[in-house]
C-alpha cells in the first residue's frame, strides 16, 4: 500500500471536516441581546437596527452620560471645589500662601461666609503651598490644629493632637511626596500628594493668640529669616463657600490645573476628563455642552443638599428614631468615610456640603478630650426649622463634658453663621446660663427675644435655618449616647 504524506493526510482531514459541516443557528439567550427599541424614563425611546444604534440614540445616550458623569464629578468632588473656594477667599483678602496668617482675634461672625464656622473659639485659618519646596512651621503654642491637602484629605495633626507634640511644641515640615532633598531629622514630617493645603488652628482662648504671634514661625526650608504677617479677619466680609451652579466646575478646574497630575484618584480624574476637565487643557464649555453641565449641577446640588439636610443613611441619627439629631460625619465616624470595607459616598458628600476640616480627632471617642458634633434641620415633628416660629430645646442636667457645650444657628442657603443682630450666632455654656430648677437648661430660638429670656439664639423671619450642637471635651457618657438632648419643640 502506498504511504500518504503527513501533509496530504492533514489536507484530507480538513476537506472532510468542511464537507461534513452543517450550518445551524446558535442558541442566543435573549438577555445578551439589545431589542430594536429600548424604552427608558430617563431619555425616552432608544432605537437600534439589529443591535446597531441610530444617530439619535447615540446623541441621546452621549448627553445622558455627560450629565451623569458631571453629577458624579460634582457630588464626589465637593471637597475639592470647597478647598478651592477657601483658597480663593483667603487670596481675596491678601492672605498669601506661606506668608500671611488670618486669625479671628474677636471670633468669626456672619460677615464671613464659612461653612458652619463658629463663634465659641478663635481660629487661625491659612494656606500652605509646597509647590516650590518644603514649608517649615515652628510651633510653640499649644493649639489644636490640622492640615488638609488640596483634595481635602487629611495630612496630619498639628499641636495638641499630634502625639510627638502633645502641646509641648515642635517643628513641622510639610513636603510634597516627590521631594528628593534631605529633611531635618528633628522635624515632624508631613508628606503630601498635593501642593496647596489648608491649615486650621484652634486656640483655647484669646489669650493664646498673642503668645502664638510672638513665637510662631513659618518659612520655606532654608529660609528661616522669613517673617510671616498676621491678619485679623473678625468682621471681614469674605466668601469661602463653593458654587452650587455650573461655576462649580470652573472652581474644580482651577484646582486641577494647579495640582500635579499624579494627585487624586485615577477613576475620578477619568470622570473629570469625560466632562472636559483635564490638566493642561482649556475648559470652556459652550452651547449644548454648557447646558448639560447646568442641568448636572442642578441635580447634583439637590442631591448633596438633600443628603446633608435629610440623611438617607438612618444610621447617621445619633439617637436612632428617638431624636432628630444626626452626625454630620454620617454613621461611619471615620474621617475617610470608610466602614466595613466600603466608602460611604453620600455621607462624604453630605459632610463636605456643610462643613470643612478633616482630621481623625473629629471622629475618635476620647474620654474628656476632643469634640463632638450633632446637627438638626427639623423640630420634634420632623418639620423644617423656620425663622418665623419660636422653638425651645432642653438639655438634661449635668452635660457630660469637661469644657463647654454650644448651639450655633446657620443659614440654610449659605450653611454659614445666620446673619442676625446677635453677633455670636448662638449660645454656649461659657456665658451666663440660666438653669431650670432641676438643673436642666432650656434654650429658646426665635427672631425676637422673649421677655426675660437669657438663654436665647436669634433667628430671622422668613428664613430657614439649622443647628449644630457641639460638645467640647465630652466624656464617655456622651459617646455611649446615655445623655440625650431634646429635639426642638415649636411653641
Amino acid at each position: 500500500m502506498m504511504k500518504l504524506s503527513k501533509k496530504l493526510i492533514a489536507l484530507t482531514l480538513i476537506s472532510s471536516t468542511f464537507t461534513n459541516y452543517s450550518h445551524a443557528e446558535p442558541q442566543v439567550p435573549a438577555n445578551i441581546t439589545t431589542p430594536d427599541i429600548v424604552k427608558t424614563q430617563a431619555v425616552g425611546d432608544l432605537h437600534f437596527k439589529d443591535g446597531y444604534p441610530s444617530d439619535e440614540t447615540m446623541s441621546k445616550v452621549q448627553r445622558y452620560m455627560l450629565i451623569q458623569r458631571a453629577v458624579n464629578v460634582f457630588t464626589d468632588g465637593i471637597q475639592i471645589s470647597s478647598m478651592q473656594a477657601i483658597q480663593t477667599g483667603l487670596a481675596s483678602m491678601g492672605a498669601e500662601s506661606n506668608k500671611v496668617i488670618p486669625i479671628s482675634e474677636s471670633f468669626l461672625d456672619s460677615n464671613s461666609l464659612w461653612l458652619t464656622g463658629n463663634t465659641s473659639t478663635p481660629y487661625a485659618l491659612f494656606s500652605v503651598d509646597v509647590k516650590d519646596g518644603p514649608i517649615v512651621m515652628d510651633l510653640k503654642t499649644p493649639v489644636l490644629g490640622f492640615i488638609d491637602d488640596a483634595f481635602f484629605q487629611y495630612v496630619g495633626d498639628i499641636g495638641v493632637g499630634n502625639p510627638k507634640d502633645a502641646g509641648k511644641g515642635a517643628k513641622y515640615i510639610v513636603v510634597h511626596e516627590s521631594y528628593k532633598g534631605k529633611l531635618p531629622a528633628d522635624h515632624i514630617v508631613l508628606k503630601t500628594p498635593t501642593y496647596k493645603h489648608w491649615v486650621a488652628f484652634r486656640y483655647g482662648d484669646t489669650k493664646q493668640i498673642q503668645q502664638f504671634k510672638d513665637t510662631f514661625k513659618m518659612y520655606r526650608l532654608g529660609e528661616e529669616s522669613t517673617k510671616v504677617k498676621y491678619m485679623d479677619i473678625s468682621g471681614v466680609k469674605m466668601n469661602t463657600v463653593h458654587a452650587n451652579n455650573e461655576d462649580f466646575y470652573h472652581e474644580l478646574n482651577e484646582m486641577i490645573q494647579y495640582e500635579p497630575v499624579t494627585s487624586g484618584d485615577p477613576h475620578y480624574r477619568g470622570l473629570l476628563a469625560k466632562i472636559g476637565i483635564e490638566k493642561g487643557k482649556p475648559f470652556n464649555p459652550q452651547g449644548e455642552y454648557l447646558e448639560a453641565l447646568k442641568e448636572a449641577a442642578g441635580i447634583a446640588n439637590v442631591h448633596a443638599r438633600t443628603e446633608a439636610f435629610r440623611p438617607s443613611n438612618k444610621e447617621a441619627y445619633f439617637y436612632g428614631d428617638k431624636r432628630n439629631w444626626f452626625l454630620p460625619f454620617g454613621s461611619t465616624m471615620s474621617h475617610e468615610f470608610i466602614k466595613d470595607g466600603k466608602l460611604y459616598i453620600d455621607d462624604r458628600t453630605a459632610f463636605h456640603y456643610v462643613a470643612t476640616g478633616i482630621t481623625p480627632l473629629m471622629t475618635m471617642k476620647f474620654d474628656g478630650q476632643g469634640s463632638s458634633y450633632l446637627m438638626t434641620t427639623t423640630d420634634d415633628k420632623g418639620e423644617a426649622l423656620d425663622g418665623n416660629e419660636v422653638y425651645t430645646v432642653t438639655l438634661p442636667p449635668n452635660p457630660p463634658m469637661k469644657r463647654f457645650w454650644s448651639f450655633m444657628a446657620y443659614d440654610n442657603q449659605s450653611r454659614s453663621i445666620l446673619p442676625t443682630q446677635q453677633r455670636s450666632g448662638g449660645f454656649d455654656s461659657q456665658g451666663d446660663v440660666v438653669m431650670n430648677d432641676d438643673g436642666s437648661v432650656t434654650v429658646t430660638f426665635s427672631s425676637t427675644k422673649p421677655k426675660g429670656e437669657s438663654n436665647w439664639v436669634q433667628t430671622l423671619p422668613n428664613k430657614g435655618f439649622f443647628l449644630l450642637y457641639r460638645m467640647y471635651s465630652p466624656t464617655m457618657e456622651w459617646h455611649d449616647r446615655k445623655y440625650m438632648i431634646g429635639d426642638l419643640i415649636k411653641q
